[in-house]
């Protein structure tokens, strides 16, 4: 199994804190907004909605947004040139595991084509003001849906570190 491509790219996977100020090609968005939409979902319902911003006037916005709910001064998407945005049905059932599962794939795909990309958190309380509101409407998305998460997405400027050794007892098997 150690030889499988798939398997080596899960594995080599980095969340990526520094980038280039270069934008990502539309074939490379294209590829891991489709890999998103390929994520499992609850009965298949693909609730999740995925907006990708690449306007600069809106990714500043989204970035003082985002480091006001943080408490900092600085860009919480780490300059990454594309922001990704998954939303998911407020109180739906599923919303947070489906838009997790979006979020990841998009990950895994970024790494799996040479990209890199960071988890980034707040969405829900951003989203949860009039501001962000405002962006909801202003992007027609349905007021009925919360932002479960981000990735910041872009090509690394430099190499991620080794993975942290993983800890004793993180998976076990019950036979």
């Amino acid at each position: 199994m150690k030889d499988n491509e798939i398997i080596k790219s899960l594995l080599s996977r980095r969340s990526v804190r520094s980038y280039k100020e270069q934008q990502i090609s539309d074939d490379e968005l294209s590829t891991v907004l489709r890999v998103g939409t390929y994520a499992p979902t609850a009965m298949g319902r693909q609730d999740p909605w995925i907006v990708a911003v690449q306007n600069p006037e809106l990714r500043a916005e989204l970035s003082t947004m985002n480091a006001r709910v943080m408490g900092v001064d600085f860009d919480p998407y780490y300059g990454a040139p594309t922001i990704v945005l998954v939303f998911a049905t407020k109180g739906g059932a599923n919303a947070l595991q489906d838009a997790s599962l979006v979020l990841g794939n998009m990950m895994n795909a970024a790494h799996a084509i040479g990209l890199g990309s960071c988890w980034i958190n707040r969405e829900i309380q951003m989203f949860d003001t009039p501001e962000g509101q405002a962006i909801m409407q202003k992007l027609k998305l349905p007021e009925e849906l919360t932002c479960v998460g981000a990735i910041a997405l872009g090509y690394p400027s430099k190499e991620p570190g080794e993975p942290k050794p993983r800890k004793a007892g993180y998976a076990q098997v019950v036979k």
